[in-house]
């Protein structure tokens, strides 16, 4: 048997150790894409999580795909856009409130499936029969099929979506509202510093409309060239008034 080339086997190492690094490469860029994909209002879906996943299981969860997409590992050029969807996931589940909003969603969702498929099993006699036989075993069974994991994912996608529109909705007419009163206010003001103008320039002029007065009373027994005074009496007799008409001479 002949000898092994030492050459020969570096390069195949070589080759192998590229190999694992382009699959692992391949692996981030493929993570980063779906992350991206994932449905906005879901952290879960973020996360690759099942809903019913624990505190510990998210926090694990963020740990093992923060590494995959972080942006000083991974070379695709979205994958800051990535990590930021990640840890944006990560903190709205470890956020009390906000968890529960999602679960209570969660929870709405399963009750509308719930419904529909009770509906469903009235119009089938076998099912119907089998779910009663196996008393709830056969609904249960189904809730943990992966049909209806994706039915119910889709549904609270439907209902978040929901949601968030009738919030911008609302934030919408707030918007509207606030824009309404600032205009008003801004009337207001406009309207008052109008008023607050014309008083100023109605107490500068109060001097000069004082002496226009005071001359109007000094001159007010004077007659105004062209003004008719009235005939005057002339008294004859001290107890009689009449007045005195011009008398035509021949």
């Amino acid at each position: 048997m002949g000898e092994s080339n030492p050459t020969t086997n570096i390069h195949d190492d070589l080759l192998l150790k590229n190999f694992f690094a382009e699959v692992s490469e391949v692996e981030r860029d493929n993570e980063v894409l779906r992350i991206l994909a994932c449905f906005k209002l879901n952290p879960f879906e973020h996360l690759n999580l099942s809903f019913d996943s624990s505190i510990d299981e998210v926090k694990k969860q963020y740990r093992k795909i923060s590494l995959m997409v972080h942006p000083d590992k991974c070379k695709h050029p979205q994958a800051k856009e990535a990590f930021g969807a990640l840890a944006k996931a990560q903190q709205l589940l470890l956020d009390e409130n906000e968890r529960d909003y999602l679960l209570s969603q969660v929870n709405s969702a399963k009750e509308e499936l719930r419904v529909k498929r009770k509906k469903h099993l009235r119009k089938d006699t076998a099912s119907k029969m089998k779910s009663l036989v196996d008393e709830g075993k056969y609904d249960k069974q189904y809730e943990q099929s992966e049909e209806f994991k994706q039915e119910l994912k889709l549904k609270v996608r439907e209902l978040l979506t929901e949601k968030e529109w009738r919030r911008r909705k609302m934030q919408m007419r707030i918007s509207e509202e606030e824009g309404r009163l600032k205009k008003d206010e801004e009337e207001q003001k406009e309207m008052w510093k109008r008023k607050r103008e014309h008083e100023e320039q109605w107490e500068g002029t109060r001097e000069k409309r004082v002496s226009s007065w005071r001359d109007f009373m000094k001159g007010g027994k004077k007659n105004k060239k062209g003004e008719i005074r009235p005939p005057k009496l002339k008294t004859e007799d001290p107890n009689k008034s009449y007045v005195q008409r011009p008398v035509k001479r021949g």
